[in-house]
């Protein structure tokens, strides 16, 4: 039977976790990654040389790296980061192979690939947009001393760590050009799955860009929402899992969802929140998915369990 071909979409912790659950079950994966980093050393090397932000594309590439020891030991380097205060210092590994296979060859997606081939990767990874972009926010309470005023946050780090609370949030520039390949993916996918992640910076920004935006909406591909763990982040300040799913469909409308995966800790309302899904077209799925040893992480075989399930 074949296996089937699944899109997955999101950036950082979140799309590794995923990715890791979803390699158990297929090696039909393109993992469609965001590209508004502006922190660390992914910030550095954008501001330096003016590329995409490779952090999140490396973490991607590392999560679907061959489960052998080949694979092991190039994901271990990709991820190796130089300590100290020097100008390497805070600097992965992998952050730097990518920018300088960019800068060879002149290719962003075939510099991706040619990571990929080297970990012999169970899939694709490929940036949302062809080029980087900047998160701003509407915040309420940016400033705790004043906590109604409403004040525009801007950049990935700084809405991330936000202490008041995200109303919404844009892209500049605001019609990003998408990556013509994962727009193509997003079409071709059986199954398309969104989160989990940080949702106003790793989650919502795939809606945002106009390319990948009308590719989720027209594919025939099935649709499925991952929820997070951990509700009370930095960015979602007092959000519930239904304040999730109402900032999804008010970013993008004419989002259909199949399927809302969502671990029963986190659900306070499950009649409620199985009539939000509804609303958006989608069947509410509990499943128990968290790793046990480690609060907020999700154990990626609960989660492969889980998609298998769903995916079938």
């Amino acid at each position: 039977m074949s296996r089937p071909v699944v899109v997955a979409l999101g950036g950082g912790h979140g799309l590794a976790a995923s990715l890791a659950a979803l390699r158990l079950i297929t090696d039909q994966i393109t993992a469609v990654v965001t590209v508004a980093d502006d922190g660390g050393s992914s910030g550095r090397l954008r501001d330096e040389f003016d590329v995409l932000p490779p952090g999140d594309l490396r973490m991607a590439l590392a999560a679907l790296c061959d489960d052998t020891e080949w694979g092991h030991q190039w994901r271990d380097v990709l991820q190796h980061r130089f300590a100290g205060d020097g100008q390497l210092g805070g600097h992965a590994v992998g952050n730097l192979l990518i920018v300088s296979l960019w800068d060879l060859l002149g290719d962003t997606v075939g510099g991706l690939d040619l990571v990929g081939r080297l970990l012999n990767a169970r899939g694709r990874v490929l940036p949302m947009a062809a080029v980087p972009l900047n998160i701003e926010a509407s915040v309420m309470g940016a400033d705790p001393g004043q906590p109604l005023e409403i004040a525009t946050v801007c950049g990935q780090a700084a809405v991330a760590r936000t202490r008041g609370r995200v109303l919404s949030v844009r892209l500049n520039p605001q019609e990003p050009p998408a990556c013509d390949q994962a727009v193509a993916a997003i079409h071709a996918a059986d199954w398309v799955i969104l989160g989990p992640g940080s949702w106003f910076t790793s989650v919502m920004p795939h809606l945002l860009v106009p390319g990948i935006h009308d590719a989720l909406i027209e594919t025939p591909a099935k649709r499925v929402l991952t929820l997070n763990l951990v509700m009370h982040t930095g960015e979602t300040v007092g959000f519930s899992a239904k304040n999730h799913l109402e900032v999804l469909a008010a970013h993008a409308p004419e989002l259909h969802l199949d399927v809302v995966l969502a671990d029963p800790d986190i659900v306070e309302d499950e009649a409620l929140l199985r009539r939000v899904a509804g609303d958006m077209g989608a069947e509410l799925v509990l499943a128990r998915v968290g790793d046990h040893g480690r609060a907020g992480h999700h154990d990626s075989l609960r989660l492969a369990a889980a998609y298998r399930d769903i995916i079938g």
